[in-house]
């Protein structure tokens, strides 16, 4: 991932996804600078509120709980968010949500895509998301797709080609997850376990994601390349690279 100026957009099926599998790397790019965008497209109202449920709270009372959660989380992050309100367990995929997506990846223009696995036999909302989200992608490339209002998008709103990558699902075995991509996230760690404890609701993944980000950044360490003197605990994430990569150089 360029450490050039750009904009980041994580697209996440629900409204704790990005945080545990992506916030390093959205805490990093707010940090250099860049913008970062997450759309969530549901609440996770159905599938990952079971306290709220057992509390006898009602399907609006927990969308709204959900909603100010990760808008903290976000904001500990340094990100920008949306909510597409898609709905979960089933994450519908559908023509009128891709169009949604297709002007969100036109009005923020990213130079790089973040989202789930297309693989995750234990969620299926998860893949759902990652088809959407390339779809939208390609769609939001070419100049005869309208815009959801109907006009016809300027020069300006065709994106180009950003790279993509899917982060760490919650059990990578199953997923036919193989990371290709490191990212060291030990300055921005602090950022992530402040945005995990802004989601109560789920607090046993706390310590999931920490001891993962321990591990990740022990590979970090032994990915590295010789004398970088990294410190003993640095803190990494997982990603699987979508696309090709262009480059000049090979390093």
């Amino acid at each position: 991932m360029s450490e050039a100026q750009g904009t980041l957009l994580v697209v996440s099926a629900h409204a704790g996804d990005f945080v545990w599998r992506a916030g390093g790397a959205i805490a990093s790019a707010a940090m250099r600078g860049d913008r970062a965008v997450v759309a969530c497209l549901s609440y996770g109202e159905r599938g990952e509120s079971a306290s709220q449920w057992l509390q006898g709270k009602d399907l609006d009372e927990i969308k709204e709980i959900r909603r100010g959660e990760a808008e903290a989380a976000a904001s500990a992050l340094g990100a920008e968010i949306e909510f597409l309100d898609l709905g979960d367990y089933p994450l519908v995929e559908s023509r009128d949500a891709v169009v949604k997506l297709v002007d969100l990846y036109r009005r923020v223009q990213p130079t790089v895509v973040l989202t789930h696995t297309l693989r995750d036999p234990y969620n299926g909302d998860h893949p759902a998301a990652a088809r959407m989200a390339l779809e939208a992608r390609i769609l939001a490339q070419a100049i005869g797709v309208p815009n959801g209002d109907g006009s016809t998008p300027t020069k300006e709103q065709i994106i180009g080609a950003p790279p993509v990558f899917f982060f760490e699902p919650h059990q990578p075995e199953q997923c036919d997850f193989t990371p290709n991509v490191l990212l060291d996230i030990t300055d921005a760690f602090p950022r992530k376990r402040a945005a995990m404890e802004c989601l109560p609701a789920q607090k046993h993944m706390w310590s999931y994601y920490t001891d993962l980000a321990v591990r990740r950044g022990v590979q970090v360490k032994r990915n590295a390349g010789p004398n970088l003197g990294l410190p003993h605990d640095t803190m990494g994430e997982a990603y699987m690279r979508h696309l090709p990569q262009v480059t000049s150089v090979l390093s």
